[in-house]
């Protein structure tokens, strides 16, 4: 059997497999994409795909954003490189047909890119969260604003920032409560209250607690009207807490 030479050995060394969900990709060059990825094991990568904008690529369409895959890829110095993809949830075409569902998956797939932009750190949960929110969004399981609002509440418990639907955020004192604060962690007390708190319509209170818990049957059977005040609050719930404006949010469509 032949040796390896010492680049082969090196090769060989810095590989590594992982499951991976593609969040955004963009243009390098004449043929290759620089593709942001959120591994199961390894956290947020960027790594080069080498030649996937050439037709006769293997594994280009594996590699487009909302895309679930097995990669085998080699660690760099700035940028990993992809060798290998294997598709294991083939969501991009279905959810890029309807823009509904397109709008909704950039929007997850953005706040997945905040949430786990710390070098090094491990993602499993969001990851698994991506993947679970992109397959449902997929096969249109339930309405897409629903889906968009319950990943976004659920991602923001995952990173440390559960919101309270029940108890006083605050004080915890037992609800149910009328008022709703975001910098203080959701529904409040009136002593707790800030001045000017939203006073979301009890219905609505129920429908974010469900998307939370990741009660459908409630979901499901909630009302346009809470729903839309539902979403505004998720929204800016979101965006106090990533400190920064969602791009992709405003381009999601409320029915």
């Amino acid at each position: 059997m032949r040796r390896l030479t010492v680049v082969q050995q090196s090769f060989a060394a810095r590989s590594y497999r992982d499951d991976a969900v593609v969040l955004r990709t963009h243009k390098l060059g004449e043929a290759d994409r620089i593709i942001t990825l959120l591994t199961k094991h390894h956290g947020q990568i960027r790594a080069v795909a080498k030649g996937v904008r050439r037709t006769s690529s293997k594994f280009g369409a594996r590699l487009e954003p909302f895309m679930v895959a097995d990669l085998q890829l080699v660690s760099g110095k700035s940028l990993d490189i992809v060798t290998q993809a294997v598709a294991k949830g083939a969501y991009g075409s279905n959810i890029a047909a309807d823009y509904g569902r397109y709008t909704v998956a950039a929007a997850m797939t953005e706040t997945a890119e905040k949430l786990t932009d710390v070098d090094g750190e491990a993602g499993t949960a969001q990851y698994n969260l991506l993947v679970g929110a992109l397959a449902s969004l997929s096969r249109a399981e339930h309405a897409p604003g629903l889906i968009l609002d319950s990943y976004l509440l659920r991602a923001l418990a995952t990173g440390g920032w559960a919101p309270s639907f029940t108890d006083c955020a605050r004080c915890g004192r037992p609800g149910p409560h009328t008022a709703f604060s975001a910098p203080l962690g959701g529904m409040v007390c009136a002593d707790c209250r800030p001045p000017g708190s939203p006073a979301p319509a009890a219905e609505t209170v129920v429908l974010l607690g469900a998307l939370l818990t990741g009660d459908w049957t409630t979901a499901d059977g909630s009302q346009v009207p809470h729903r839309r005040e539902a979403a505004g609050l998720v929204a800016v719930y979101l965006q106090w807490h990533l400190e920064r404006v969602l791009k992709s949010l405003k381009h999601v469509e409320r029915g």
